[in-house]
């Protein structure tokens, strides 16, 4: 055999070692179904009627309607670890009907998830149930979380640039004066599972490491359709690298000491209203590769007086972390950190319940300093040209990661 035979063969031979799926083995492709239950708040009888389900891996996507038995097929699948998802929106009017309660102007969301699913010939016999549930569908999302960081010319790494977006997905403008931000805890390992949460505190709480608080002693009206842009530094970062902006038009800036992160005295300030970090981290602590989850809130108590927790099982600590109650929080986004090892996120760090995020979104880089940002996706217009973003409380479905997509812009529909 020649040498170049051998070393051919030795590559294939890995290849066929390293691999997780046999593609060529077509006796393992099978043909599996998915269950699509009606939300706990339907009436006895209301169906969940035809809709699209979606079944996600890392190498393929695939979407099937259900039959009017809320029934879906896939056929020809390799057997693999499968995000599933469905979504569909609900008027005020068909939340009435098919619940009998009365309903918001605003309407509903309807989402299914169950994330890392084996797909299996099991479930040729018995299917996956995909159980849905009902969320309010909120006026005002986060539309964009920029965490990454960058590197300048030289290869240093540069963080100063980061911010996120709040957008009005309402036809009015709104006051959101005294609404709070919360970044959730993003320590490793992480403080409490969703299991964890669960187990102690029912599945009620959020853990956040920090709050701010849009200033509530003056009205901050956000026009329909548009974005609150809040930074860290709202300066001129343009001139770093191509990834960074000029933030200086910012409406908020959580002020900073830290000496990498120059004030600006023009832009109104974003309070730091509770931290588990001393001073000088007074700026929005935004992990570089995640997790950065975020969520925003409403409520008229006094937070600080809320109950803090050290973590699961500890009674004392070094740090202490505000648990925030679900029924006040109007989004969240979990951002997670990208796994080496499976080359996606790890699921099982996922930091908020499906009821306020089903999914998560992350970059491609485990460390960040890739200048990628992750927005919401544009999925209609209005008559006035105002965009309408993708809201199905699953990031994993309304988010995408850009490196192009500048401060207050989406994409194109």
């Amino acid at each position: 055999m020649k040498k170049t035979d051998i070393i051919l063969s030795l590559i294939l031979l890995a290849g066929l070692l390293t691999s997780c799926i046999d593609y060529d083995d077509a006796s393992r492709l099978v043909n599996v179904k998915v269950q699509l239950s009606a939300p706990s708040e339907y009436l006895p009888g209301a169906e969940v009627g035809e809709h699209e389900v979606t079944i996600k891996s890392m190498s393929m996507e695939r979407t099937a309607r259900t039959d009017a038995n809320g029934l879906a097929t896939f056929e020809g699948c390799m057997p693999d670890l499968y995000d599933i998802s469905a979504s569909w929106e609900l008027s005020g009017t068909e939340y009435e009907l098919l619940t009998g309660k009365t309903g918001s102007a605003n309407g509903y969301v309807v989402t299914a998830n169950i994330n890392e699913q084996p797909l299996t010939e099991e479930q040729e016999q018995a299917p996956v149930v995909l159980q849905a549930a009902i969320a309010d569908k909120p006026a005002l999302i986060i539309s964009k979380i920029y965490s990454s960081g960058s590197r300048d010319a030289n290869n240093k790494t540069y963080i100063p640039g980061k911010y996120i977006e709040l957008y009005n997905q309402s036809d009015e403008a709104m006051d959101i004066s005294g609404l709070y931000i919360g970044l959730l805890e993003s320590s490793s390992p992480q403080v409490f599972s969703l299991s964890q949460l669960d187990e102690v505190y029912g599945g009620d709480r959020v853990v956040v490491k920090q709050v701010f608080q849009i200033p509530e002693d003056e009205s901050f009206m956000l026009a329909a359709r548009s974005s609150v842009l809040i930074v860290n530094s709202a300066t001129d970062h343009s001139d770093v690298s191509q990834y960074e902006y000029d933030l200086r038009q910012a409406d908020f800036e959580a002020k900073s000491t830290d000496s990498r992160h120059e004030n600006n005295d023009a832009v109104k300030a974003l309070p730091l209203v509770f931290s588990t970090f001393a001073a000088p981290l007074t700026y929005m602590n935004l992990m570089q590769g995640g997790p950065c989850g975020i969520i925003v809130f409403d409520t008229d108590e006094d937070i600080t007086t809320w109950e803090k927790t050290y973590g699961y099982g500890k009674t004392t600590g070094s740090l202490a972390y505000l648990l925030v109650p679900k029924s006040v929080i109007r989004d969240g986004v979990d951002f997670l950190k990208k796994n080496n090892t499976s080359g996606g996120a790890d699921v099982s760090t996922k930091r908020l319940f499906a009821d306020i995020d089903a999914g998560y979104v992350n970059i491609s880089a485990t460390n960040g300093y890739t200048g990628e940002v992750v927005y919401r996706k544009t999925v209609g217009i209005t008559a006035d040209g105002g965009k309408i973003l993708m809201d199905t409380n699953n990031s994993s479905n309304d988010f995408k990661v850009s490196t192009t997509i500048a401060p207050r812009e989406y994409d194109a529909y």
